[in-house]
């Protein structure tokens, strides 16, 4: 399977936490569309985030292959932070696209101040796959809001 997380499972520490055969393939993003946290999830204080429809920003991450045998793992990790499985087309840097799955909340849930602690893991695996710069600030943005 080809995992597109834009999610804490950017930092290399988390994805092995869950899917410890999963190898990096290469940086993506979903072209119109931008990050919202409207999801309350247990054992995180504040939001965590999902992808939403915006004409007027990208959401940049990763693509993972993920074996089988890790499969199960990514979607109830997934689950427990309230995002269901949905195919997407991602963007290279090349642009190129690729038909690949993420998760995304489906609930039109209220938008709430995003978890710290989240934010910082998103923000080091963005940092450590050298995502855009504008990515990154809007990281760093959000996370000084809320800290």
């Amino acid at each position: 399977m080809l995992y597109f997380t834009y999610t804490s499972r950017l930092a290399p520490e988390l994805i092995a936490d869950v899917a410890p055969e999963a190898a990096f393939k290469f940086i993506a993003h979903i072209p119109e569309h931008g990050v919202r946290f409207p999801i309350n999830a247990d054992g995180w204080q504040g939001g965590l985030p999902t992808a939403v429809p915006d004409p007027s920003s990208t959401v940049w991450g990763v693509v993972y292959d993920v074996p089988k045998g890790n499969i199960d793992a990514i979607e109830a990790i997934e689950a427990q932070e309230k995002r269901i499985r949905t195919e997407v087309e991602t963007m290279d840097r090349m642009g190129q696209r690729h038909q690949v799955v993420t998760f995304l909340c489906r609930e039109g849930g209220k938008d709430t101040a995003p978890s710290a602690e989240y934010l910082e893991f998103m923000l080091a695996g963005s940092q450590h796959w050298d995502l855009p710069i504008g990515w990154i600030m809007g990281l760093k943005q959000a996370l000084a809001s809320v800290t």
